[in-house]
């Protein structure tokens, strides 16, 4: 069973430190195939589109992703690393640590992530588009960066039914990553 877990808002330190790489030993453990329940049911609750170790107040290399649907694939990521990065975007990003908050950030429009699936085996990704923004997003934070770190023209979060929603804020479709 997955618990929805209180997620760390700034300026909470966790939110700040590099975090841990996770042994082969801890990835087994049942209260990390916990934590990693509980971090896909908080951020399907929150409702966020990906989610970070840190964010739920554990200092460990563990995210979690989920941009689309049903359709779409869940991803776990156990020590996620990236590379082979391709082309820059500028995207507007929330984030659940910072609530109400949105800004521009630029990213690499593609990506590669390397690491461990939930059940230590070896991972490795090609991202697009929003899915790689996600990644890199995530990884920012499980090495203490968050996006008031990166962005331009921090401003308030518009509900995305008002009016005064611009095209690219809409894109976003409410969820913050």
């Amino acid at each position: 069973m997955a618990y929805v877990r209180r997620i760390v808002i700034e300026p909470d330190p966790v939110l700040h430190r590099v975090a841990k790489k996770v042994t082969n030993l801890e990835l087994k453990l049942p209260l990390t195939q916990q934590l990693i329940d509980d971090m896909f049911a908080t951020m399907h609750a929150a409702p966020g589109i990906g989610l970070a170790a840190p964010q739920v107040g554990v200092s460990k290399r563990i995210i979690v992703v989920h941009v689309g649907g049903e359709e779409e694939t869940p991803y776990a990521v156990v020590n996620p690393v990236l590379g082979e990065f391709e082309g820059e975007e500028e995207g507007v990003e929330g984030c659940l640590s910072i609530p109400g908050k949105i800004g521009d950030v630029k990213r690499a429009a593609a990506c590669t992530v390397t690491g461990l699936d939930r059940d230590g085996k070896k991972f490795k990704l090609r991202a697009e588009g929003m899915l790689a923004r996600c990644f890199q997003h995530e990884v920012d934070h499980l090495d203490g960066i968050l996006i008031l770190d990166k962005a331009s023209n921090i401003r308030e979060a518009v509900p995305v039914q008002s009016s005064d929603a611009t095209e690219k804020e809409e894109s976003l479709r409410n969820a913050a990553i």
